[in-house]
């Protein structure tokens, strides 16, 4: 076994490239020309010879370098390659922001910020800064315990909001993904809650599909006794089904009223961010009585940028609350039929009374259809018979509101 004096006078022959000085157990003290030295231990994986360095003589002493083997043989014999844990260690250094929770949320948030669209980002900050940072944001994030998560989303359970609870499990899960995969956490604790919380159902748009009734809720559309703006985006809702913001949002440059065609560019629509920066517009035909409406609003707003400007700035679209309001006005409350809800409407009787093929109906939703393969139908493939569609659509919502309730 070596000494410390022969450790301290050991120097490099000037033949030799390299001199070893071995000492037990693997362990040897390795001589440069230069004379630098270096412990290493040798190791044996599946046969093969390697080593492990344990650091340079005599900032590491002997003693200290039989301790740093006698470590490695210890992980060794646990089944742990104590080069890999070391690789690994090394890794987990370079983490800038720390281990806490709160920075590791952070970090992912910033990471995934230019994928998401604004309003994702937004409900993901509020899910981290009202109901996570507070309770675990100092903690690390590899020592919490799922029981702690689990109080945590309780806490947002207890004040009734169930829903949330569960999309900050979700943004949770995510942030405990992003700290396994970089060194911070061992394993995603999320997963072990998921049924621990109440059930939420989420609750769809509330929509008339009873032919009758919808002709009785298209009469009083048509007899709205408000603003001719509201009153025009209020018959358009049910009659081209578009989403509200869409429709609210709509300008001018995007109707060609001769060609009979509303281009609504990619970035106003409903996608991921990819999608509103490289994707397609959603074209929407627009069938002779949507035509009509259009040409007697366009003297009233046609001379500015919006269809449907608000009251105290032009350079703003009528609020959400507006066509909502509208719809109380005339009887119908969020419990009966919602703007939203026109297109289940339209998608329910479309489908199960007029016979239209659930393709040409989900593309004109503009909701991605995928074939067997997994494949996405283009949103732009069924104009001809969109088209055509739509203005059967409109013709039985005329028809409706007369009374009429066999299909046309």
């Amino acid at each position: 076994m070596l000494t410390d004096a022969q450790c301290r006078n050991a120097s490099c022959p000037a033949d030799k490239n390299r001199h070893r000085l071995t000492d037990a157990n693997g362990l040897y003290l390795e001589i440069s020309p230069a004379g630098s030295r270096r412990w290493f231990w040798k190791t044996y994986t599946l046969g093969k010879e390697g080593r492990m360095a344990l650091g340079s003589y005599p900032a590491v002493t002997l003693t200290a370098a039989r301790k740093a083997r006698d470590a490695a043989k210890l992980q060794k014999s646990e089944g742990v390659d104590p080069v890999q844990a070391r690789k690994i260690e090394k890794l987990k250094a370079l983490t800038p922001t720390g281990d806490t929770f709160k920075a590791t949320a952070e970090e992912w948030y910033e990471l995934k910020l230019d994928s998401w669209s604004s309003h994702y980002a937004i409900r993901e900050k509020r899910n981290l800064e009202k109901d996570l940072f507070p309770f675990l944001g100092a903690r690390r994030i590899g020592d919490v315990e799922a029981i702690e998560l689990l109080a945590t989303i309780r806490r947002v359970e207890e004040r009734g909001a169930l829903d949330v609870a569960h999309r900050v499990l979700t943004t949770a899960g995510q942030v405990w993904r992003y700290a396994v995969a970089t060194g911070r956490a061992a394993r995603d604790i999320s997963a072990d809650i998921k049924g621990a919380l109440k059930p939420h159902h989420g609750k769809h748009f509330a929509a008339i599909t009873e032919p009758v009734k919808l002709g009785e809720l298209i009469r009083v559309i048509r007899d709205y006794q408000g603003g001719p703006i509201v009153r025009a985006a209020l018959q358009l809702a049910p009659l081209l089904f578009q989403r509200p913001g869409e429709l609210r949002a709509a300008a001018w440059a995007e109707i060609d009223l001769d060609a009979a065609i509303w281009t609504i560019p990619a970035a106003r629509m409903k996608r991921r961010v990819d999608g509103k920066k490289n994707g397609d517009p959603h074209l929407v035909p627009l069938p002779t009585q949507a035509i009509s409406i259009l040409r007697k609003l366009q003297p009233l707003t046609g001379k500015g940028t919006l269809l449907f400007p608000g009251e105290r700035s032009h350079d703003r679209p009528i609020s959400d609350n507006t066509l909502r309001a509208a719809l109380l006005t005339l009887g119908y409350g969020p419990t009966v039929q919602s703007v939203h809800g026109f297109r289940a409407t339209a998608r329910t009787i479309l489908a199960e009374v007029l016979d239209f093929d659930p393709l040409v109906i989900e593309a004109q939703l503009a909701h991605s259809v995928k074939d067997a393969n997994g494949r996405s139908y283009n949103r732009t493939t069924y104009l001809k018979h969109r088209a055509t569609m739509m203005q059967h659509w409109a013709d039985y919502l005329d028809k409706l509101a007369i009374g009429a309730v066999q299909p046309i």
